[in-house]
């Protein structure tokens, strides 16, 4: 099943080109319940609804340098403190958008804007302190996440050995189109993977290049404690700008069109737009490293 949330935030399942609207709040109640859910009876067509970011999570847990050969390009690029694979760090919820939503070019913080593409986990049910024998029962889907960075400030962060701030500005965590459940999706660990822009292939791999697989990841975060609806990223795969011989032939500039496919799962695209675009005001900067 594919899940959507559409419009002013109504619910509902993919049927074909159609949409079934779904008798619930949001589709992380979806999930808090279980999928026990009523329909609407308001079946409309696909292509007249407006797709949202899929969901909107209480927690949203980011790994790092998790495929092998990414892994390997960030050995080559002069961090201050190495990424380990399978790193972990919390994403900004509020900076999630959805599909065709504006990637907002902050020119007043940036000068080098990467793409990151990623498959994300959906946890579907509440839980804590379960090994990997139990995590399959916790994933309750996948969508596509488009990890956006700037590169310039993940450097200044890397000299304190975190990062943070770089990947959670304002409308950097594009996710979507919808959810695809896991019982639609053979295999999570080999699926292909491509992120495009402007129709120019840029990253291409496969899930299975990943070093701690999905069962690792969900029940490594597992004393965290997860809500139904939680979000795990699985890492990047190889050919993101920063470690391109000249990044700045490929970094994200304003009018850019950004698509993030992943194999059964969907295809995520947005426009970077420059922040007048967005904002009334001059672009916003900061002097606390000046």
């Amino acid at each position: 099943m594919r899940l959507v949330t559409f419009d002013e935030g109504r619910v509902g399942r993919i049927e074909g080109d159609e949409v079934v609207e779904l008798a619930v709040g949001s589709t992380r109640e979806y999930f808090e319940r279980g999928g026990v859910v009523d329909e609407t009876h308001t079946v409309l067509p696909l292509e007249s609804v407006r797709l949202r970011a899929p969901i909107q999570p209480k927690k949203f847990f980011h790994t790092a340098g998790n495929f092998a050969v990414h892994h390997q390009e960030l050995q080559k690029v002069n961090w201050s403190h190495p990424v380990h694979k399978g790193i972990v760090f919390f994403q900004n919820v509020d900076a999630i958008i959805g599909p065709e939503d504006d990637i907002v070019y902050p020119e007043g913080l940036t000068e080098e804007l990467d793409y990151e593409l990623e498959l994300a986990v959906i946890i579907g049910r509440s839980g804590r302190w379960f090994g990997r024998a139990e995590a399959g029962d916790y994933i309750a889907g996948y969508t596509v996440f488009n990890d956006i960075t700037a590169r310039d400030i993940q450097r200044r962060e890397m000299q304190s050995g975190v990062f943070s701030f770089s990947k959670g500005i304002d409308t950097f965590c594009p996710i979507g189109p919808w959810i695809v459940t896991a019982d639609e999706i053979g295999d999570p660990h080999d699926l292909g993977m491509e992120l495009r822009v402007n129709g120019e292939v840029r990253q291409s791999g496969n899930t299975s290049d990943m070093v701690l697989k999905l069962a690792d990841l969900v029940a490594f975060h597992s004393p965290q404690g997860y809500s139904a609806g939680d979000i795990i990223t699985t890492g990047t795969i190889s050919g993101v700008a920063a470690v391109q011989p000249n990044p700045f032939d490929c970094y994200l500039k304003p009018g850019d069109v950004v698509e993030a496919e992943i194999q059964g799962v969907g295809l995520l695209r947005n426009t970077v737009v420059p922040w007048k675009s967005a904002h009334d005001t001059e672009p916003y900067s900061s002097s606390i490293y000046s």
